[in-house]
């Protein structure tokens, strides 16, 4: 199976279905070009890692064979390029810059996080894009895919661990 994600058309195609989808504010650029803060969905081939969900929300367990960590409110993602711990997983108390994984807009009530800029992350080169819930707005992120509640329950019943992902144009 394969997972696209086209960003000119704002889809996303699985299991043989399309469902719509928000991409970056910014747009969409090169992978291999996108820059901490471009607010622009970085294009190229991905697997998708583990994910994490707010268990006040969902209850255990998910209907996936990935990996889901159960979030705490102290739980973040580093975005501080020069931190050792940039695009990682890491508490709020990390002294480091911090984007904070407990939100109460439901946007990361369910987190993928694919491989954008990990094997190892270079700074400044883009943290934290990651597929999660669409805001009830529906606008546009600030780099990551995101989707409606009822196709990320779709999603997560077809995913896998390390399963590829193509974002492309």
């Amino acid at each position: 199976m394969s997972i696209i994600v086209n960003c000119a058309e704002k889809t996303i195609s699985f299991n043989g279905k399309t469902y719509s989808c928000r991409i970056g504010r910014g747009g969409y650029i090169d992978g291999s070009k996108g820059r901490e803060g471009d607010e622009k969905t970085p294009l190229g081939d991905y697997v998708i890692r583990f994910g994490f969900y707010r268990p006040d929300r969902l209850s255990a367990p998910l209907p996936t064979a990935l990996n889901m960590i159960a979030l705490t409110a102290d739980d973040g993602w580093c975005d501080g390029a020069n931190d050792p711990a940039y695009n990682r997983f890491v508490k709020t108390s990390n002294p480091g810059s911090h984007e904070k994984l407990w939100r109460s807009d439901g946007a990361y009530d369910v987190v993928l996080v694919i491989s954008h800029n990990d094997s190892p992350p270079e700074p400044n080169c883009g943290s934290a894009v990651f597929i999660h819930i669409a805001q009830p707005d529906d606008r546009e992120t600030l780099g990551c895919v995101a989707l409606t509640p009822d196709v990320m329950v779709k999603l997560l019943a077809v995913v896998y661990p390390e399963i590829m992902i193509r974002i492309k144009a």
